[in-house]
């Protein structure tokens, strides 16, 4: 029984249509019932062949998948489904959850990775999250700020029209910095986003970078738009002075 505490938020869409993919009758029965019982539809899969079948023929708000299944893996069904161009959520559940594990699920294209033992409040609210951003715009796929231009698809960054030749961690970083202009990023947040890092290394690779990027960016420009924020990170901006 889901305790009368846990309940969808208010801010979330009712009726969330759920995939669970999970060879552990116990916990898929566990799953199903407590997603049920707080409003949602909850379909289950208990292998990866049957769950890829699913999840490629339904219409489903969030997939939440096993990491060990048999005869599929969690990981190959999550690769499979965005090779064919299917975009729905999926969190991972695993009990592999050192830090190398969680990134390889992600970057085999999962959005989310809860290591279990898990609370079932906190993977309710993730679902939440996940349904929220599906149902929300399109990414960017250009940035502007001030005559700053990049282009994510063509990868190509200009200002005042003069192309500017960028490494490819140069291109990450300001395209992160581009994506929050306006606000400060942290060095925790350009660690995690941009090395894939969840610890400070204890070098001065951030810095290194930083300095790069504002002397192609900044350098020979009236103005600029890379700032150091004393104690805080670093922000993008126009008109700083």
């Amino acid at each position: 029984m889901v305790p009368e505490t846990v309940k969808p938020s208010s801010e979330s869409e009712s009726n969330m249509r759920l995939l669970i993919i999970e060879d552990d009758r116990e916990s898929a029965d566990y799953l199903v019932k407590a997603f049920r019982e707080v409003g949602h539809i909850a379909d289950l899969a208990s292998d990866g062949e049957e769950g890829l079948a699913l999840a490629d023929s339904g219409d489903y708000d969030v997939l939440v998948i096993d990491r060990m299944l048999p005869k599929r893996d969690g990981l190959s069904v999550i690769g499979t489904l965005r090779d064919k161009g299917n975009r729905t959520p999926a969190l991972i559940l695993s009990a592999l959850g050192q830090v190398d594990d969680r990134i390889k699920g992600l970057r085999a294209g999962g959005d989310d990775y809860l290591p279990k033992p898990y609370a079932f409040a906190e993977l309710l609210a993730r679902v939440e999250v996940l349904s929220r951003r599906h149902g929300g715009p399109a990414e960017e796929t250009s940035y502007r700020v001030g005559d700053l231009e990049l282009d994510r698809l063509s990868h190509r960054v200009t200002r005042g029209g003069e192309e500017l030749t960028l490494q490819p961690r140069e291109f990450r970083l300001l395209e992160y910095l581009m994506k929050h202009a306006g606000q400060v990023v942290t060095r925790t947040m350009l660690l995690e986003n941009v090395w894939d890092y969840h610890f400070d290394p204890q070098t001065n690779v951030i810095d290194v970078h930083i300095s790069r990027l504002r002397a192609k960016i900044d350098k020979g420009f009236d103005r600029p738009l890379l700032h150091t924020i004393r104690g805080a990170g670093y922000m993008i901006r126009d008109g700083i002075r």
